[in-house]
């Protein structure tokens, strides 16, 4: 758990999937909402965006939701493609909104991509599928010659791409001919942990591992018994029915094999819970490249936020 700085104070609980992120989350906003003060809670996930989509995300109750405000819940349909990019510009309008009410923002989320493209100063530059045609066209059968000419406009990125990687190549190429820009320069903030809010203060979670592996298969099994086959069937039966990114959420595509006759029913907990622990880990992996994320005791945040 980092220390204060300087600016309006953000403050952000994360950690992976299980951790008790959103408990703890409700408990310092509680505690810290006395004496006019108040705490709004802003959720950094990337399938809680999405309205129906409930019990496999796991979002705060409507009763939850009530006692504290939450923000970035429900913020478009299960049918619409979600880009990082996108989600960076929605949930920093909903940070300076908070910001705007004199209320402190606390930023609950497992996704470490999501995390960072909200809090650092990392841009994501645009595609264009003409463009990436042309150049494809144009190098796919020469990678030697297109890295060559990589190097002659951005020598940084050309030396951090292998001169087989025509793939990555063009990639670089597409990217200086929309921007104008080396692609190096959108690169380098990733090697940065620099943030936006310089009075972002963060509280990593990592319970043990087989307490988080406990309670990820409690999970699994608590969401199949909520209801989330009858909720995918729902989503999937609408005019609409789930983008491409939506029906490949943790829990939403086993219970579309499920549906689908192609997994058996009673597997479902146990194929939704192996999944979930194989992001778990990857989860871990984000987090702990970031230096600002050193497992905290949850009682230590709650006395050092909420005293």
């Amino acid at each position: 758990m980092n220390a204060a700085a300087p600016g309006p104070e953000v403050l952000a609980i994360v950690g992976p999937t299980a951790s008790g992120k959103s408990s703890l989350a409700l408990d310092v906003a509680r505690g810290r909402n006395v004496a006019g003060r108040l705490t709004e809670l802003v959720a950094i996930d990337a399938f809680t965006v999405y309205r129906g989509m409930d019990i496999g995300t796991a979002k705060p109750s409507i009763a939850e939701r009530a006692e504290v405000p939450h923000h970035g819940i429900d913020l478009c349909a299960p049918s619409q493609e979600v880009t990082v990019a996108w989600f960076q510009a929605e949930v920093r309008a909903l940070i300076d909104g908070v910001l705007d009410r004199g209320a402190t923002p606390l930023l609950v989320g497992g996704s470490g991509l999501y995390f960072r493209a909200v809090v650092d100063d990392l841009r994501f530059p645009p595609t264009d599928p003409a463009v990436r045609a042309r150049l494809e066209h144009t190098w796919w059968e020469r990678p030697a010659a297109a890295h060559t000419h990589l190097q002659r406009l951005d020598p940084v990125a050309a030396a951090r791409i292998e001169p087989g990687n025509v793939r990555r190549t063009v990639r670089a190429l597409e990217v200086i001919e929309l921007t104008g820009e080396p692609f190096s320069a959108f690169a380098d903030a990733w090697t940065r942990y620099a943030s936006v809010f310089p009075g972002l203060r963060v509280a990593y979670l990592e319970p043990p591992t087989q307490l988080l592996r406990d309670r990820i298969e409690q999970r699994a099994r608590a969401m199949v018994e909520a209801g989330l086959l009858d909720e995918v069937a729902t989503l999937r039966a609408a005019p609409a029915g789930l983008s491409a990114t939506a029906a490949k959420a943790i829990g939403y595509a086993e219970a579309a094999a499920v549906l689908d006759g192609e997994a058996p029913p009673d597997r479902l907990a146990e194929t939704i819970a192996k999944r979930t622990w194989g992001y778990a880990k990857r989860q871990r992996s984000w987090f702990r490249a970031d230096p600002r994320c050193t497992p905290t005791d949850p009682a230590a945040v709650l006395a050092d936020w909420a005293p």
